[in-house]
């Protein structure tokens, strides 16, 4: 990522396009995952999705077999 990938103009004003890290400061971006954003530096997380759902809670592994 190049660091305009982190700004752009709107109307003749600089807008931040990722969050800031709120424990490190404004100068410090929080990586986009695909289910959190989080700090490379302190580890700071928000997760995007609150719990799972029923099906995949309850779904097993591939490698755990019952024994029948």
């Amino acid at each position: 990522m190049n660091s305009s990938d982190y700004y752009k103009i709107e109307g003749g004003k600089l807008v931040r396009t990722h969050r800031s890290c709120p424990k490190c400061g404004p100068s410090y971006f929080l990586a986009d995952h695909y289910d959190r954003w989080s700090c490379g530096k302190c580890g700071y997380a928000v997760f995007k999705r609150k719990g799972q759902t029923k099906a995949k809670a309850t779904r097993r592994s591939p490698r755990k077999r019952s024994k029948a």
